[in-house]
């Protein structure tokens, strides 16, 4: 028995031998039988070998992005390092827009005064010298900026400079309590002498003891002796407030300044002044003001026709006026 079922096993061997050969030589030879069992075989191994790639997918893809994390991790960096950029040179940009158009103010002002000037940005607030009450600027005497220079913004005096190295210079404020200026009224011309307070507020206070002072009214300043410290006819102040109850000899007053000293970014110093019309009094610049209209709108009626516009009633003035 043992020796029958080797002989079995033989001729199988042979049958499968001789059946490769015969469907090799078939292949070779281009015959439709082969290519029918290569399509058989196909059709039925598809599925199976979409299943098998769809399963092992994603952990082909979890080693490749094992393999690239470095690369996405520089990448990533690369990124936030750009934005960070972008958001810093957005900022930049916004304050170069801010500084431009004080730029362009005070140019203006100082156009329509004939004053020739030196502008500079404001780079520092407060001294560590004795002055309390100081902004330091980019501009020295390398520019022309020497001490005892009336400095202005776009809306009127800002100060004057106390000290100047070769390319900075210390402004004392016109709201430190040391800082005085002699200005003048522009409706009655009467003169005074307006000092600062440490706020934003300032003190004014009349010379003529039969002075005009009326609370509205402008200040420009007087000018000093050769244009310094002060050259004449810069918008300084308005007075918000008249002190009736003084007991001094002359009329006081308080006064806001044009000026927001809190927010200088661009300033300019004067260098030089006109000497044909010394007392020529500049109009300050005019800060916007928001103005919104409400126009309201008609409600209709309930039977859909519009409702008749109200006609306006006399007020009782315009009623004794016509009886008149």
């Amino acid at each position: 028995m043992a020796r029958g079922g080797g002989n079995r096993s033989r001729l199988l061997l042979v049958i499968l031998l001789v059946t490769s050969l015969f469907l090799v030589t078939l292949d070779l030879r281009g015959s439709g039988v082969t290519n029918g069992s290569r399509s058989a075989i196909q059709s039925f191994l598809a599925p199976i070998q979409k299943g098998v790639s769809d399963f092992f997918a994603p952990v082909g893809r979890f080693f490749g992005d094992v393999k690239n994390f470095p690369n996405v991790k520089n990448e990533i960096a690369a990124l936030q390092s750009e934005n960070a950029k972008l958001k810093s040179q957005v900022l930049v940009n916004k304050d170069i827009q801010g500084q431009l158009k004080q730029l362009k103010g005070v140019l203006d002002l100082a156009g329509r005064g004939g004053y020739r000037t030196v502008s500079a940005r404001v780079i520092g607030h407060g001294s560590a010298a004795t002055f309390s009450q100081t902004i330091t600027i980019d501009a020295g005497t390398s520019d022309g900026v020497n001490v005892d220079k009336t400095v202005i913004s776009e809306h009127g005096l800002v100060g004057v400079v106390k000290s100047a190295e070769a390319h900075s210079a210390i402004v004392l404020l016109m709201s430190d309590p040391a800082f005085k200026v002699g200005v003048r009224i522009a409706r009655s011309q009467s003169i005074g002498v307006l000092s600062g307070t440490g706020g934003n507020n300032f003190t004014l206070q009349l010379l003529d003891p039969a002075g005009d002072i009326q609370k509205g009214d402008v200040l420009f300043t007087n000018g000093s002796d050769n244009n310094r410290p002060f050259v004449p006819g810069v918008p300084t102040g308005q007075v918000i407030a008249v002190d009736h109850t003084s007991a001094t000899l002359t009329q006081t007053a308080t006064v806001k300044s044009y000026s927001d000293l809190g927010n200088l970014g661009v300033v300019s110093v004067i260098i030089s002044a006109p000497t044909t019309a010394p007392h020529t009094m500049i109009n300050p610049t005019p800060r916007p003001t928001v103005i919104i209209y409400v126009t309201p709108t008609p409600t209709p009626s309930a039977t859909g026709t519009p409702s008749p516009t109200p006609s306006p009633t006399a007020s009782p003035t315009s009623t004794k006026k016509a009886k008149n």
